[in-house]
């Protein structure tokens, strides 16, 4: 038995670093978008104001999102 880090070829590796930059930067697009839309402060209602429904819908807008650019990458 040889190395196995040795035997692993540069594709897989190269093609998840790609889709994970890629999934990376549509996550903070779309998290852009969510603060730029909302008609007040997300940092403020969730940090000053501890709005705690806030953070949970938000929360899972980003768990949806994730699901969703995982599934395509697959």
């Amino acid at each position: 038995m040889g190395n196995n880090i040795a035997e692993l070829s540069a594709g897989p590796i190269l093609s998840t670093i790609v889709y994970s930059v890629i999934g990376l930067v549509i996550y903070m697009i779309a998290f852009w978008l969510i603060c730029k839309i909302s008609p007040f402060s997300v940092r403020k209602e969730i940090e000053i104001d501890q709005n705690t429904s806030l953070g949970i819908i938000i929360g899972s807008v980003m768990i949806g999102l994730s699901i969703i650019i995982a599934s395509s990458m697959h």
